[in-house]
């Protein structure tokens, strides 16, 4: 932050005397259901369609979901670890965007000029036995023609063991993946703003003249952890001006979220998890002055499985701007102005004069619950 809290507003002045422009005009590609028989062929032609209607709006950055390329195939168990690893993708060369499955995806954006966000099944080194997993997103940058964001799912919900009961919904993450081993580390993306401040032109981060001005600093999040406020606070406390957040999030599984007696109906358990859903990401985007652009896969999978829609994006004071319509392939569109987070972060939260860091010890010293004494 700028000493005086004014978030540096008064230094982004182009050469002109005007103020640069830090719009972006993103895009959300919510995915409808895919079955666990759909080829990978058959939804990379849907994610191309999604590109190209993009690409016609002059879209900057697509968001696809998480596990985007495939059915959620953690509400199964495979005990064949040969067909279990068919879900996953392996990186060639250490690099992703040449994975067998999703090369033809980036070579699309390469084409078209657009940064992609995407999420996948991620095997990390397939020369290791056995393989280590990760639920995981990337980020492809066009103007650097490369990756230049990774994340990997830190809150695994769900359980190890699958339900005795057969026509239980599992959710096996904790089984088919590790936790995440990447933190939560926000990342520049260049290109995408004008006149960035750079380090190449000696200026430097962190001061008066160039908080709000560099390339926009962006955080990754995957499904479950939206519903954590640590995870956006360490992203805020980066300066995170986009979070790009997959998600495929059940509308029926009353054993993993427990029974709730307001909810009488299948149509109001799924209204329930979308209102949580947005309660995360509003709350997320407005205590950390950031825009959020959520992004579902959703629909019936295998005619039998309901994923939540509500893909949406959210401006830095918690309001959503744009949402999807349906429960199928989707493009929503915004033009997102950074600018706009500057007044969160500048005054309700600017940490640098609010934070109490002596008071929150129990956040990082503890896990689980531990009551008061009894009286």
């Amino acid at each position: 932050m700028a000493p005086n809290g004014t978030n540096g507003a008064n230094g982004a002045n182009g050469a002109n005397g005007t103020t640069p422009s830090r719009k972006i005009v993103v895009a959300g590609a919510q995915l409808g259901p895919i079955d666990m028989t759909t080829p990978r062929s058959d939804v990379l032609d849907r994610c191309f369609k999604l590109m190209d209607e993009a690409k016609s709006k002059n879209v900057k950055l697509i968001v696809f979901p998480e596990i985007a390329l495939t059915s959620f195939f953690p509400r199964h168990l495979i005990q064949d670890p040969d067909e279990l690893e068919t879900f996953f993708e392996q990186e060639v060369e250490g690099d992703p965007t040449k994975a067998l499955n999703m090369k033809p995806l980036f070579d699309k954006a390469r084409e078209y000029g657009i940064d992609v966000s995407i999420g996948y099944a991620e095997c990390a080194d397939p020369t290791l036995t056995p393989h280590k997993h990760f639920n995981t997103a990337i980020y492809y940058s066009a103007k650097a023609d490369k990756i230049v964001g990774k994340y990997r799912k830190v809150h695994l919900p769900g359980t190890f063991e699958p339900y005795e009961r057969k026509d239980a919904t599992n959710q096996l993450e904790k089984r088919y993946f590790a936790p995440g081993n990447l933190g939560f580390k926000a990342f520049r993306v260049p290109g995408l703003v004008e006149n960035a401040a750079t380090k190449s032109s000696g200026q430097e981060a962190n001061s008066a003249d160039t908080i709000g001005r560099g390339d926009p600093i962006v955080g990754m999040m995957i499904c479950n952890d939206r519903r954590w406020a640590e995870a956006w606070r360490a992203y805020g406390l980066q300066g995170a001006e986009l979070v790009l957040e997959g998600y495929n999030t059940t509308g029926w599984a009353p054993e993993l979220l427990g029974t709730n007696p307001k909810n009488q109906t299948k149509e109001q358990v799924k209204e329930e998890a979308i209102f949580h859903h947005k309660l995360s990401v509003q709350h997320g985007s407005y205590t950390n002055a950031c825009w959020s652009v959520n992004v579902a896969k959703c629909g019936l999978e295998d005619g039998k499985y309901p994923l939540i829609p509500g893909s949406c994006i959210v401006d830095p004071d918690g309001a959503i701007v744009v949402e999807a319509k349906t429960e199928d392939d989707e493009l929503f569109v915004w033009e997102c102005d950074l600018d706009l987070c500057k007044r969160g972060k500048g005054k309700v939260f600017a940490f640098e004069r609010h934070r109490r860091t002596e008071a929150y010890g129990i956040l990082v010293e503890q896990t689980g619950v531990k009551e008061p004494e009894l009286l």
